[in-house]
């Protein structure tokens, strides 16, 4: 009646083993570490730049406790935050511009552990130390992005059907293009409505013939939300190339991004990467002699801009460029720094089909002009190289190149390689959390889950006894397969996410609670002591699972419309509700069984 088949207690057995194992890891803590990695994919790291590293260090007698390739990067382990700091130092002075050297923390979890992908759980901000920011996305800039986008193809589509047009002028998100007669207009309208189902489009035939485009409302919505993503995917590429562990990168709001990035101690190098919105704009350059003499004379025609192109080091001229962009980063599929024909520092840019099409098409109309390759980052503009184009560009290959070195050739690349961003960013508000207030803050949490643990047990020992044994051992492997578990998962664990473990131990108790109350309201019955612990386990489930499932209701109630750390408490309560179920049920049951399934005489049962 008592007793549990052999294939029971292997699964109870097993579940301990893989607890064990998955639990551990979390108890080694992290030690400070220097993480080198390339500045750009087609550099790789080998054992040579190993040896590179370990010769750096030795000679600047900077004591590593390791140094090993991971991947695609170099981690070197350190005793302490001085030796780190100095090793980081050191290393960006020997490894040059092409590798990035940043600070790091590294699990000191055993390696024979680390090969059974046994790994602790990533600590949050607040658990951790690190830094946060809170980043406001300019929606306008994002809306005059799409402008004049939507100008630029209305252009190229108008050309390209024989359609005759004036100016295209842009007034906020209105585009009004000028037409001679209403022939025209018609055609143009038709046009327009066809290949731009995104654009509402009204002919004005009063004064000037005209039509004025704008944003349907559902188009309004949709730039603001995927410039939103676009910005969120694009951070994350940058913080992900540059070495930055864990980063926690999500949406707060309508146009806001919180950045969190634990465990990150180089905070100014990070708030550099993140306020950083480069991007790449082809332009044509206006030789007209009139205009220039205008615009050289504070006169810069409408439509016009007067900018910078460098000439050689150190010396630049002033050119007029139009502002109307014929072609954007977004179209650019890869970007890697190189050197151009004549062995100088060049980024060269491989574009998607349409960015191909459009280039292939500007060149070919445009042969003898030329064209201006300008880099847009933090609102200012900055022309790279400004050449003549002497003949068709097909392939989709584009090399930019000008008065750069290779430092300048190398964060050019990384910028466009990252991605760029759908509007600006300004960073209103940043925190940093130091490791001694995370380190403060996991002590206080542990306690408070230690202390919890000891009283309920305490409790459950003294009201129980026996019973009360097996309820605390099953309490304790329930906190085990938690932890293994968030391991496993590789979750982040943040305060929210302690909060909702030292829960889960009030809340697994009571099954327990329930199923000891039932033996001793079967025992005061007259049952015998066998009848009444088999009694106790199989009509206490009815009720345990009816608890533990209408509280895991609420618990994904939290995971689907929560966020943030709202979110953090609920993954951790859901998995504790499922971990506790079978811990409380199971294992304690297993565990009656051997303390009194083989009893054949049993008189009583102390509970």
């Amino acid at each position: 009646m008592n007793r549990y088949p052999v294939w029971k207690y292997l699964i109870i057995a097993f579940a301990l083993l893989i607890g064990t194992l998955y639990t551990v890891p979390n108890f080694y803590g992290e030690s400070p570490a220097v993480q080198i990695s390339p500045e750009r994919s087609a550099t790789a790291v080998n054992l040579e730049t190993l040896q590179q590293v370990e010769k750096a260090l030795a000679d600047a007698k900077v004591s590593a406790n390791g140094v090993f390739l991971d991947g695609t990067s170099i981690k070197a382990r350190f005793k302490d935050t001085d030796s780190q700091l100095k090793a980081r130092d050191v290393l960006q002075q020997a490894m040059g511009s092409q590798y990035i050297v940043a600070l790091n923390l590294l699990s000191s979890t055993p390696e024979w552990l680390t090969r059974l992908h046994s790994r602790p759980m990533f600590l949050g901000l607040d658990l951790r130390g690190g830094v946060h920011f809170l980043l406001q996305v300019d929606m306008k800039a994002a809306l005059d992005k799409s402008m004049e986008r939507y100008a630029g193809d209305i252009r190229r589509d108008m050309r390209d059907k024989k359609v005759r047009f004036g100016q295209i002028r842009r007034i906020g998100t209105t585009l009004e293009v000028k037409f001679r007669d209403n022939e025209t207009l018609t055609a143009a309208r038709a046009l327009v409505e066809k290949d731009m189902p995104a654009l509402l489009v009204r002919a004005e035939q009063e004064g000037d013939l005209k039509l004025v485009v704008t944003l349907r409302p559902e188009e309004l919505i949709r730039i603001k939300t995927d410039s939103v993503k676009q910005n969120i995917t694009t951070l994350h590429n940058r913080v992900n190339e540059l070495g930055v562990a864990e980063p926690i990168i999500q949406q707060q709001g309508e146009d806001r991004i919180v950045v969190q990035l634990p465990g990150v101690q180089d905070t100014a190098k990070a708030k550099d990467i993140l306020g950083r919105t480069a991007s790449l704009e082809v332009r044509m350059v206006e030789d007209d002699q009139a205009k220039l003499q205008d615009a050289f004379a504070g006169n810069v025609p409408l439509g016009y801009e007067l900018l910078e192109e460098p000439v050689r080091k150190g010396v630049s001229q002033k050119i007029l460029v139009k502002k109307e962009v014929e072609l954007t980063g977004d179209n650019i599929n890869d970007a890697q720094a190189g050197f151009d024909e004549n062995g100088g520092a060049a980024v060269h840019i491989n574009l998607d089909s349409a960015g191909a099409a459009i280039f292939k098409q500007l060149t070919r109309d445009n042969i003898g002009k030329r064209m201006a390759m300008i880099l847009v980052e933090k609102g200012k503009a900055e022309v790279v190289t400004a050449p003549v184009i002497r003949t068709e560009i097909g392939g989709g290959r584009v090399m930019i190149s000008g008065s750069m070195n290779t430092a300048e050739a190398n964060d050019t690349s990384l910028l466009l390689r990252s991605g760029a961003l759908a509007a600006p960013m300004t960073i209103i508000e940043e925190r940093t959390v130091g490791p001694s207030l995370g380190k403060d803050n996991i002590q206080k949490g542990f306690n408070s889950t230690m202390w919890g643990f000891v009283a309920i047990s305490v409790f459950m020992l003294i009201y129980y006894r026996v019973m009360g044994i097996v309820a605390v051992s099953a309490l304790g492997v329930n906190l085990m397969l938690l932890v293994a578990v968030l391991s496993m998962l590789q979750a982040t664990l943040t305060l929210p996410g302690i909060a909702a473990i030292a829960l889960t131990l009030g809340m697994a108790i009571d099954a327990n609670v329930l199923i000891n109350e039932r033996i001793r309201e079967e025992l005061r019955n007259g049952v015998s002591p066998q009848a009444a612990i088999n009694a106790g386990y199989e009509r206490a489930w009815a009720t345990i699972l009816d608890s533990n499932v209408t509280t895991l209701i609420a618990g994904v109630a939290l995971l689907i419309f929560g966020s943030g750390p709202v979110r953090g408490f609920a993954v951790v309560h859901c998995l504790g509700i499922l971990t506790s179920m079978f811990s409380a049920v199971f294992v304690a049951r297993g565990l009656t069984n051997v303390i009194y399934g083989y009893r054949r005489r049993l008189k009583n049962v102390a509970v």
